[in-house]
């Protein structure tokens, strides 16, 4: 196993590393709509997404793959209200194929923010 770091997306808030590569397959943990200093970026749901989005493809590219070897991902949402607009930002990302996914709503999310992302890719 191998962790993974990056400074191009925030650091953990928590006991936990940004990423784990195993066995091929890189584990990413769930990011959340902060930059990489850890500011959050917004109040809206779209730019919260798009930041997510970033920051996931920033752990990616550490590990030496990216959102085109994404096989699964969890969406989390404090909303489902929400779904379209993170549907359709989070589509403009996976042009190429769509991978598996869950989407659900959850109670609340770290910092209070609006969603939250997690994936697994190979590298």
């Amino acid at each position: 196993m191998q962790t993974i770091q990056t400074d191009n997306a925030p650091q953990a808030i928590g006991p936990y590393s940004q990423a784990m590569k195993a066995n091929g397959m890189l584990f990413v943990s769930g990011q959340i709509p902060l930059d990489k200093d850890g500011n959050l970026v917004s109040e809206d749901v779209e730019e919260q997404t798009n930041q997510v989005m970033k920051n996931l493809n920033a752990v990616l590219e550490a590990a030496g793959s990216s959102l085109d070897k994404v096989v699964k991902s969890t969406i989390y949402l404090s909303s489902m209200e929400d779904f379209a607009k993170v549907n359709e930002a989070y589509a403009t990302y996976f042009p190429k194929h769509k991978p598996a996914r869950a989407t659900v709503e959850v109670s609340r999310l770290p910092k209070d923010v609006l969603i939250e992302i997690d994936c697994i890719a190979i590298i």
